[in-house]
C-alpha cells in the first residue's frame, strides 16, 4: 500500500503547489494591471496601495492550501484563474502597444486616441478566441485537466452503445470513463450470473477477482441500487475488504450498484475515490444506478445473441446431419437400384436369352403342332426378355454409370410418347449419386410432361455446368399447370428430397395454358467433377 500513500502524498504537495502558483498569478496580474492602467488614463494616483491589493490572494492560498476539501480544488481553480488572467494581460498589453506605442502621448489629440483604442478593441477581440484556445491548452498543463461531470459517463456509454462497440471494449471504455469522472482511484466492472460475479475489467489494472453470493446475500445485492461502504461491509465484505487497504492516508469511499434485468444480478459497477475527496453525491449515485440500468441491459442483449448464436450453430449442426443423412439413403436406394439392375442383367435376363436360344433350337427339330407351340414359346419369352430390360432401365440405367447424364436421358427421350430434344454437355461426369439425383428429377419431369402437357406438347431437356454448380432443365410447351396445386404431388416431392439431399433446390414455373419449366440444381460442394476418359 506504499504507492497508495505515496500518490496521496504527492497529489497533496502538487495541489499546495497550484495554491502557490494561483496566488502568485492573481498578485501579479493585479500589479501589471494597475501598472497598464496608470500608463493608460493616469489612474489610480498612488500605484502602490493599488497594486498590493493583489497580496490578499496569498492568505486565501494559506488557508486553501490547509482545509483538505479546498485544497482538492486547486486545479479547477487554478485553471479558470489562468485563462482569465492571461485575456487580461492580453487586453492590456494589446492597448498599450496600439495606443502608447503606435498612437503618441495619449493627451495631444483625442481623436487619434479614440481611433487607435477603437483599433486596440477590434484587435483583442480577434485575437481572443485562439489565445483562450491555446491558454485552457497550457493551463491543462500547469493545473491538470478537470475532472468531466458524472453525467458524462451516461452520454459515453449510450453513444458507444448505438456503434455495436463489442462488450469487452465497451465494459473497458465505461471503466475509463468512470475512473474519470467518479472514482479517481479506480473502477470496476464484475460480471457474471447465477450469484457468481467474476473481475471484467478495472481500472487501474487489478487482476482476476472472483466473488460468490447465495442466499439473503444474492437477494440483497440483486434488490439494491446503489450503496456505499456500511452496505458494502454487511453484504459484500470480501468486495469491501479488497477496496479498502490499510494504512494511513489510505481510506477509501466506496460506490457499489447492482447491474441487474429482469430481477437476475448479472454484474456490479464499483468506483471508488479518497475519503478525503468530497462524498457522493446524490447525482453520482443517480448516474451510476442509471448506468448499471443500462449495463444490465446490454449484458441482458449479450447473453441472448450468445443463445441464438447457440441456436443457430445446433441447428445448423442438425441440417448437415439431416441432409447427411437424406444422402445417404438416397445413396443407398441408388446402390439398390444399380445391385438389381446388374442381378436383372446377370440373372434373369442372360437365363431368358438362353431359353429364347434353346426354343430356337428344338423350334427347328420340332415338326407340326410342337413347332407351332415352341415358337409361340419363343415369342413370349422374347417379349419377355424386352419387358425385363425396360424395368432394368427404369430400375438404374447401364448407359447412366457407363456413359452418363447426356446418354442416358437420350435414350430415354427416344422412348417417351412425346418429342423431346435433349441439351446435354457431356465433357464432364460427376459423382455417381448426383447424376443418378438428376437423371430420375429428369425421368420424373418427363414422365410428368407426357402424362399432363398434351399430345401436341414438345419438351427440351437442358444439363450442363453453372456458376452455382450441376443446373437442370426440362421446359415444354404444354397445357401448363397451377403449381400451388400440384406442388405437393408425389413427383415433385421425390425429385426435391433427391435434390436437398445434396442441398440442391427445386424450382417449378407453370401457369394453365403456358407450358411449364421445371429447374433444379446441384450445388458445387457436393460434385466433384472428372474428365469423361477418367469414368469406367
Amino acid at each position: 500500500m506504499a504507492g497508495v500513500n505515496g500518490s496521496v502524498r504527492a497529489r497533496n504537495r502538487r495541489d499546495v503547489a497550484l495554491w502557490a502558483g494561483w496566488a502568485a498569478l492573481v498578485a501579479g496580474t493585479v500589479a501589471l494591471a494597475v501598472w497598464a492602467l496608470r500608463v493608460l488614463i493616469d489612474v489610480p494616483g498612488e500605484l502602490l496601495p493599488w497594486a498590493l491589493l493583489g497580496l490578499a490572494a496569498v492568505p486565501v492560498a494559506v488557508v486553501a492550501a490547509v482545509l483538505p476539501r479546498l485544497r482538492r480544488r486547486a486545479g479547477a481553480v487554478a485553471g479558470p484563474s489562468f485563462v482569465f488572467c492571461g485575456l487580461v494581460l492580453m487586453v492590456l498589453a494589446v492597448y498599450l502597444v496600439v495606443v502608447i506605442g503606435l498612437g503618441g502621448e495619449v493627451d495631444e489629440d483625442g481623436q487619434g486616441v479614440l481611433a487607435f483604442s477603437m483599433a486596440a478593441a477590434l484587435t483583442a477581440v480577434v485575437l481572443a478566441e485562439p489565445v483562450r484556445t491555446r491558454l485552457r491548452e497550457l493551463a491543462e498543463q500547469w493545473a491538470g485537466r478537470p475532472q468531466r461531470p458524472a453525467a458524462s459517463a451516461l452520454e459515453t456509454f449510450g453513444s458507444r452503445m448505438t456503434r455495436a462497440v463489442p462488450m469487452d471494449e465497451l465494459l473497458l471504455q465505461l471503466a475509463e470513463t468512470l475512473r474519470s469522472t467518479l472514482g479517481p482511484l479506480g473502477a470496476e466492472v464484475w460480471t457474471g450470473e447465477d450469484g457468481v460475479l467474476e473481475r471484467t475489467v478495472s481500472v487501474p489494472e487489478r487482476g482476476a477477482g472472483r466473488l460468490t453470493l447465495a442466499g439473503a446475500e444474492l437477494a440483497a445485492v440483486t434488490r439494491a441500487r446503489v450503496s456505499g461502504n456500511a452496505w458494502a461491509a454487511m453484504w459484500l465484505p470480501s468486495l469491501l475488504a479488497a477496496e479498502a487497504p490499510s494504512g494511513p492516508g489510505a481510506r477509501r469511499s466506496v460506490r457499489v450498484a447492482s447491474v441487474t434485468h429482469l430481477g437476475r444480478l448479472l454484474g456490479l459497477l464499483v468506483v471508488v475515490r479518497s475519503a478525503d475527496d468530497r462524498p457522493f453525491s446524490d447525482d453520482d449515485d443517480r448516474v451510476l444506478a442509471d448506468l448499471a440500468r443500462q449495463v444490465g441491459l446490454a449484458l441482458h442483449n449479450v447473453s441472448l445473441d450468445s443463445a441464438l448464436q447457440a441456436s443457430l450453430a445446433e441447428l445448423r449442426r442438425r441440417n448437415a446431419e439431416l441432409q447427411a443423412s437424406r444422402a445417404r439413403i438416397v445413396s443407398t436406394a441408388d446402390a439398390s437400384r444399380r445391385q438389381i439392375e446388374r442381378n436383372l442383367h446377370d440373372g434373369a435376363q442372360q437365363r431368358l436369352v438362353a431359353l429364347a436360344v434353346k426354343l430356337g433350337l428344338a423350334r427347328r427339330l420340332a415338326t407340326g403342332d410342337s413347332a407351332t407351340l415352341l415358337e409361340e414359346l419363343r415369342t413370349d419369352v422374347q417379349e419377355t426378355l424386352v419387358e425385363l430390360r425396360e424395368l432394368a432401365h427404369g430400375i438404374y440405367p447401364p448407359l447412366l454409370r457407363e456413359h452418363g447424364l447426356g446418354e442416358a436421358l437420350r435414350n430415354a427421350a427416344g422412348r417417351a410418347s412425346i418429342p423431346v430434344r435433349v441439351e446435354a454437355d457431356t465433357g464432364l461426369r460427376y459423382p455417381p449419386d448426383a447424376e443418378a439425383a438428376v437423371y430420375f428429377c429428369c425421368l420424373e419431369a418427363l414422365q410428368n410432361a407426357a402424362k399432363h402437357a398434351g399430345p401436341d406438347a414438345t419438351v427440351t431437356v437442358r444439363i450442363g455446368a453453372a456458376e452455382g454448380g450441376l443446373e437442370f432443365e426440362v421446359a415444354d410447351d404444354g397445357a401448363g399447370f397451377d403449381p400451388a396445386a400440384t406442388a405437393e404431388s408425389h413427383g415433385f416431392v421425390n425429385m426435391r428430397d433427391r435434390l436437398g439431399a445434396f442441398g440442391g433446390e427445386l424450382t417449378i414455373t407453370s401457369a394453365p395454358g403456358a407450358g411449364a419449366v421445371v429447374r433444379g440444381t446441384v450445388p458445387t460442394a457436393a460434385l466433384t467433377p472428372v474428365p469423361e476418359a477418367g469414368r469406367p
